[in-house]
């Protein structure tokens, strides 16, 4: 039975003999440990290059800022998890990276793509501005959010995007598509009627996709940190427990809507 049309799985990422391991044309022990920084290696797994110096101090710093943000539900989930099954570390984590999506962690890649397609609007021809107001209406037509911008906390600026956007500026980095989030910004007031500013999940794609880093990857950078986070988390959880007090704050505010039998609750 086939599926698709290849017949064969192949991957240039890794292979190995029974003296030399190899990881996108180089050598593991000898070119790689002890030679380059995790976040280097997780760009050159990715994609088969060696970041440049921009690349590399970008990356690192959208890691450190979107690795940790409190007990948000994926955390809570993890700690509830590991709560339950402390022999489980994989699953804790596991169970908070799962919650990954349109709302947690995944706003970056939907950032992203939103920045591709005002790239792509210029590339035919139209100006900036008018490229980012053409696609905030569009959003705005078909009832969409808009991915990146407005914070429930930081409501006037999150300190996070300043910083990245300065980071990528001292780096040397293509500030193409910081421009482009900043055009977005500038045009949300006049479509939507009310600021909607950049948050952290819009700097962190403005700013790696200058330095090359793909689109349909960039899910994958809240993922990897927010991992760090989680383990974080669980170490503390260990020692210092909240998994199962989240589940008594949950209970303390708990209210039964439903239906019940007659007689339920009567005093015998």
């Amino acid at each position: 039975m086939k599926i698709g049309k290849e017949t064969i799985p192949r991957s240039a990422i890794c292979t190995a003999d029974e003296h030399t391991i190899v990881v996108r044309g180089k050598d593991l022990c000898e070119e790689l440990i002890g030679h380059v920084s995790f976040a280097d290696y997780f760009f050159l797994l990715l994609t088969g290059r060696t970041p440049d110096a921009a690349c590399s101090t970008v990356l690192n710093a959208t890691l450190v800022a979107i690795a940790e943000h409190g007990f948000v539900p994926s955390v809570q989930a993890s700690r509830m998890t590991f709560a339950a099954a402390p022999d489980a570390l994989q699953g804790a984590v596991a169970a908070g990276i799962l919650g990954c999506g349109s709302v947690i962690l995944g706003a970056s890649e939907t950032a992203g793509q939103l920045f591709a397609r005002v790239a792509a609007r210029m590339d035919a021809g139209l100006a900036l501005d008018a490229a980012a107001t053409e696609a905030i209406a569009q959003l705005k037509a078909t009832k969409s959010p808009i991915p990146g911008y407005g914070h429930p906390l930081h409501k006037a600026n999150d300190p996070r995007v300043d910083r990245l956007l300065a980071v990528a500026t001292e780096a040397g980095a293509d500030l193409r598509y910081v421009h482009i989030a900043q055009a977005l910004e500038r045009a949300i007031p006049g479509i939507v009627g009310r600021e909607l500013r950049m948050n952290v999940s819009a700097a962190i794609p403005a700013v790696l996709m200058g330095v090359g880093f793909p689109v349909v990857s960039l899910r994958g950078v809240p993922i990897l940190a927010r991992t760090a986070g989680l383990i974080a988390h669980l170490a503390e959880e260990a020692v210092q427990p909240s998994g199962f007090a989240l589940s008594y704050q949950a209970m303390q505010n708990y209210q039964y809507d439903g239906a019940v039998p007659d007689g339920f609750g009567a005093q015998a």
